[in-house]
C-alpha cells in the first residue's frame, strides 16, 4: 500500500513573520496596514544590510539601532521615527518578544528620537501651488486630478479621496438637494464616518459632477485599478512624481481644507474656539481637538 508522501509547508521568510505579527498586534485596519508596511521596510533594511537572519527570534537590539540611525540619515523625522518604533516594539511582542521591545537602548530616548512635536513638518499648499499641482495632474491623468480636487475641497485623506468613488453618486444627490453636509464613510481612518460641512455648494458640486464624468468612462472607480492596495500606491507614487513631498505633501491639501473651513466659520460669526472644534470634526477628529487643530493644521 503506497503512503502519501507529506510535504513541508515551505519556512516563512523574515519579512513574512514580521509582517504576520505586525498583523497580529492590535489596532484600526489602517493602523495595521501601516505597521505592515513599516515592518516591511525594516525587514528590507536588513536584507539590504546583508543581515543574515531568518527569524524574529534573531533580532538584535544593535540591527534595530543601526535601522534607526539609517532613517535618521536619511532626513525622516523624528515624529515619524517614534511612529516607526512603536511598530516594530508592537510588532516584537506580538512575536514573543517583550524583553527585547523594552530593551532601554532602544528607547526613543536612547535612539535620540524624544523631544518629537506633535506640530508636524507640514504646511497649507497655497492656491497657486494647488493650481500648479493641478494642471500637471491633468496632463497626466484627469482622474487623477480630480481625485486631488476632491480631496481638496472636502478635506479627505489619500484613501478617503481613492474611495470616495463609493459615496459619489450619494453626495451628488444631497448637494442637488441642498443639503450643507456630506458624509463620508469608505476610507475613514479607525472606520469611523464624519460629516464634511459644506461651505461652497456650487464648488463641491461641480468636482462631484466632473468625478461622476470621468468614474463613467472607468468602471465607475476614480483611480481605475484591480485592488485598494494598488490603487493606494498609484496615488502615493503620482503624488510623489508631482512634488507632494516633504513640507508640501497630499496632506497639505488637508491642512488647506481646515484653514479655509476655520476661516469661513469665524466670517460666519463663530468665535475661534468654536471654528476651530467645528472644523476638527470636519476633519474626524471630534470637537475636542481645536488646539490640536490650530497648532498642527494652522501653519501656511
Amino acid at each position: 500500500m503506497k503512503h502519501s508522501r507529506q510535504t513541508k509547508a515551505k519556512p516563512k521568510s523574515l519579512q513574512q513573520q514580521l509582517t504576520s505579527n505586525a498583523r497580529q498586534a492590535s489596532g484600526a485596519h489602517k493602523t495595521v496596514d501601516n505597521r505592515q508596511r513599516m515592518m516591511k521596510r525594516f525587514g528590507q533594511y536588513l536584507k539590504d544590510n546583508n543581515i543574515q537572519i531568518h527569524n524574529t527570534d534573531q533580532i538584535k537590539v544593535s540591527y534595530i539601532e543601526r535601522y534607526i540611525q539609517s532613517r535618521l540619515s536619511q532626513g525622516i523625522s523624528k515624529r515619524t521615527l517614534q511612529n516607526e518604533m512603536s511598530a516594530i516594539r508592537q510588532t516584537l511582542r506580538a512575536a514573543g518578544r517583550d524583553k527585547l521591545a523594552d530593551h532601554p537602548r532602544i528607547s526613543n530616548q536612547a535612539l535620540g528620537l524624544s523631544g518629537a512635536s506633535r506640530k508636524g513638518t507640514k504646511v497649507a499648499i497655497t492656491q497657486e501651488q494647488y493650481q500648479a499641482i493641478y494642471q500637471q495632474a491633468l496632463q497626466k491623468s484627469p482622474a487623477l486630478a480630480a481625485a486631488l480636487d476632491i480631496a481638496v475641497t472636502l478635506g479627505l485623506r489619500g484613501e478617503e479621496a481613492v474611495q470616495s468613488c463609493q459615496s459619489m453618486k450619494t453626495w451628488q444627490k444631497a448637494l442637488q438637494q441642498g443639503k450643507i453636509t456630506l458624509h463620508v464613510v469608505f476610507g475613514t481612518k479607525g472606520g469611523r464616518p464624519r460629516d464634511v460641512h459644506i461651505i461652497n455648494p456650487q464648488q463641491t458640486l461641480q468636482a462631484v459632477n466632473n468625478a461622476l464624468t470621468i468614474m463613467a468612462q472607468q468602471n465607475g472607480k476614480l483611480i481605475d485599478k484591480p485592488s485598494l492596495k494598488q490603487a493606494m500606491n498609484y496615488w502615493r507614487n503620482s503624488t510623489y512624481r508631482l512634488g507632494l513631498t516633504g513640507k508640501i505633501s497630499p496632506h497639505s491639501l488637508r491642512y488647506a481644507f481646515t484653514q479655509e473651513q476655520v476661516d469661513q466659520y469665524l466670517k460666519q460669526g463663530y468665535s475661534e474656539q468654536e471654528a476651530l472644534a467645528k472644523a476638527s470634526m470636519d476633519l474626524g477628529h471630534g470637537d475636542g481637538r481645536g488646539r490640536f487643530i490650530k497648532q498642527v493644521y494652522g501653519k501656511a
